[in-house]
C-alpha cells in the first residue's frame, strides 16, 4: 500500500482538489494495434467536437490551469500534460507512440481532460507520496526535458524528492517496458469526484484489455 496525501500548502492553494489513483500489476508492450485503432477512432470524433480554444473551457483543464496560477506557475508556459495532449490532437498532430501503458494513459487523459501521472511504483523511495508545491532551485529531471523549473508547480514527492508534476513526470520513476507495478494518479483540481471515478473506471478497463492489468487498488486523497 502507498500512502498518498496532500500537504497543507496544496490544501490552502487548491481547496477544491480531489485525487484518485489506481495501482495495478501490468504487462507492458512496445505497441498494441487494437489500442491504437481505438485511439484513432477517438481522435476523429474528438476533432469534430473541440477546437484549441474551446478546450480551455473544459472543467478539468480550466481547473488545472487555475491551480497553476494559484501555486505560482504560468500554465501557458508550462502546460499541464492533459491540456498539452488535447492541443496536440486539435492541431492535427498524432499522439506520441511510447509504449502501451503510456499510450493508454495518454488516451484517458485526453478523454477526461485530467493530467495523469504514470509511475513505476517499484522506483519510489519510501512508502508515501505527498502532493506539495515546487520550491525555487528544487532539482527535478523531467522526462525528455532535462532539468525542469518546478518552482510554483504542484509536485508529488517521495522520500528522496519530486516524482511527478502535471507538466512532466520524473525520469527516476518513469514507466518503461520493464514496468510491472503501475501507479497512475488522476489530478482532480475541479473536485468532481464523479468524473474522477469515471476516469478511474475507464483506465482500469483499458489496462485489463490492453496490459493484462490485475490486482487493482484504488486510492482517494
Amino acid at each position: 500500500m502507498i500512502n498518498i496525501r496532500c500537504s497543507e500548502e496544496i490544501k490552502r492553494a487548491c481547496p477544491e482538489f480531489k485525487g484518485m489513483a489506481l495501482e495495478a500489476t501490468v504487462i507492458n508492450t512496445p505497441y498494441n494495434e487494437s489500442l491504437w485503432k481505438e485511439i484513432e477512432r477517438f481522435t476523429v470524433e474528438y476533432r469534430t467536437k473541440y477546437t484549441v480554444d474551446s478546450i480551455k473551457e473544459m472543467p478539468a483543464i480550466q481547473a488545472t490551469r487555475t491551480a497553476y496560477k494559484r501555486c505560482g506557475k504560468d500554465p501557458s508556459r508550462y502546460r499541464p500534460s492533459g491540456e498539452a495532449l488535447c492541443r496536440r490532437l486539435l492541431r492535427g498532430l498524432e499522439l506520441y507512440k511510447v509504449d502501451t501503458v503510456v499510450d493508454l494513459i495518454n488516451l484517458v487523459s485526453i478523454v477526461s481532460g485530467y493530467s495523469i501521472g504514470g509511475f513505476d511504483a517499484d522506483n519510489f523511495e519510501g512508502d508515501a507520496l505527498t502532493l506539495g508545491i515546487g520550491r525555487a532551485g528544487e532539482p527535478y529531471e523531467g522526462i525528455g526535458r532535462g532539468e525542469l523549473n518546478i518552482e510554483g508547480m504542484p509536485v508529488y514527492r517521495d522520500a528522496v524528492g519530486g516524482v511527478g508534476t502535471p507538466t512532466s513526470d520524473n525520469e527516476r520513476t518513469k514507466l518503461s517496458l520493464g514496468t510491472t507495478h503501475l501507479l497512475a494518479i488522476v489530478n482532480g483540481y475541479d473536485g468532481d469526484t464523479t468524473h474522477l471515478q469515471e476516469t478511474i473506471d475507464y483506465m482500469k478497463a483499458l489496462l485489463e484489455e490492453y496490459a493484462e492489468g490485475k490486482n487493482f487498488v484504488k486510492y482517494e486523497f
